[in-house]
């Protein structure tokens, strides 16, 4: 951002998660760590649980709302403090459906058929999709601009969205002649930011993904994480003694990233430590730091499930205090562009 952006925009981190299927390691070290991590910045952080997104393909209501309880808890249990980062799920923000409606009438057509998750998702059955597949970045847009979000944590693949958010942020102030919505900063890093699958170093370990060995679920006990990590598919070379020599090794780069972030050491420090040792060796203390770092937040989620009234509370909290940031902005939003609304409390 310019110093100018800078200066009339408070720096806030805005950024979601889809209740979908269970949360799974590339999930938490991609983001949901970053985001405890950015909680304790002095930012002003807001977290959601994106359930509008999650209907843009169909859901089963009863396991929406169980998924969006249980993101919620991984969230809780993963160290982010809902005291002090704002944590609330989508629609109880109304300013989310509201400022997605106006950026549909600033986004355009072609913008939106670019988008390669657009593509991805919709695949050759487009004419089958639901508009709210296709709308899906303008509705992404608005969940950061409702908040004037300066920062978005996220992960290679929504960079294009970011990317599209902030077009929609220039093309809003410069329609309307007016310096209202920040140009919001993805912010992308970490050794293991795209994490891989376990059985192919070619693909991201994902929720959706149909074998469950291909990722380690954030609810998997101890046992399940250290068998799925000894049985991950490598190659028989040892280590190299540089980063260097794992360019043509996805599987062998992906635990090595993996172990880099759990430890919180360099990918380079890692191959540093095991060089010239084989994944015997490797994959055993990959399995016992992974456990040592996830059974606590599985333990966790288990306690905050047995109590979901108390999961909607933290939520709804969350949603107010989300919507007494959205709100006026909201306001000044359908001010500028010509619409008449009363103010709301």
């Amino acid at each position: 951002m310019t110093d100018a952006a800078k200066s009339k925009f408070t720096p806030r981190v805005f950024s979601g998660i889809q209740p979908t299927n269970h949360l799974q390691l590339g999930n938490y070290l991609g983001a949901v760590k970053r985001f405890v991590e950015m909680q304790n910045s002095g930012i002003e952080t807001i977290y959601c649980i994106v359930d509008l997104h999650a209907i843009t393909v169909w859901q089963d209501p009863v396991d929406l709302q169980n998924a969006t309880r249980e993101l919620a808890a991984s969230y809780i249990a993963s160290g982010l403090d809902p005291k002090r980062s704002i944590l609330f799920n989508q629609s109880q923000v109304p300013g989310h459906a509201e400022l997605g409606w106006i950026f549909n009438c600033v986004a355009r057509m072609g913008w939106m058929n670019r988008m390669t998750q657009w593509k991805d998702k919709a695949g050759k059955d487009a004419e089958k999709a639901s508009l709210g597949l296709f709308a899906y970045p303008s509705l992404m847009a608005a969940d950061i601009l409702l908040y004037h979000a300066t920062h978005v944590p996220v992960g290679e693949d929504q960079k294009q969205h970011v990317e599209l958010t902030r077009d929609i942020a220039i093309k809003f102030n410069h329609d309307f002649k007016v310096d209202f919505f920040p140009v919001t900063q993805p912010v992308i890093e970490g050794a293991a930011t795209r994490v891989m699958s376990l059985r192919d170093g070619s693909k991201k370990m994902s929720k959706s993904d149909p074998s469950d060995a291909s990722r380690i679920n954030l609810t998997d006990d101890a046992d399940t994480v250290a068998q799925k990590f000894r049985k991950a598919r490598t190659d028989s070379e040892p280590l190299p003694e540089t980063l260097e020599g794992l360019k043509d090794r996805p599987e062998a780069r992906n635990l090595v990233n993996i172990y880099a972030a759990l430890a919180e050491m360099t990918p380079e420090a890692v191959v540093a430590e095991y060089a010239g040792q084989g994944f015997g060796t490797f994959k055993p203390a990959l399995a016992d730091l992974a456990v040592s770092k996830l059974s606590p937040i599985a333990d966790e989620m288990k306690r905050l499930m047995a109590d979901p009234a108390e999961i909607d509370r933290i939520l709804g909290d969350g949603a107010a205090r989300a919507n007494a940031i959205a709100e006026p902005i909201l306001a000044q939003t359908y001010d500028i562009v010509g619409l008449i609304r009363s103010r709301r409390t």
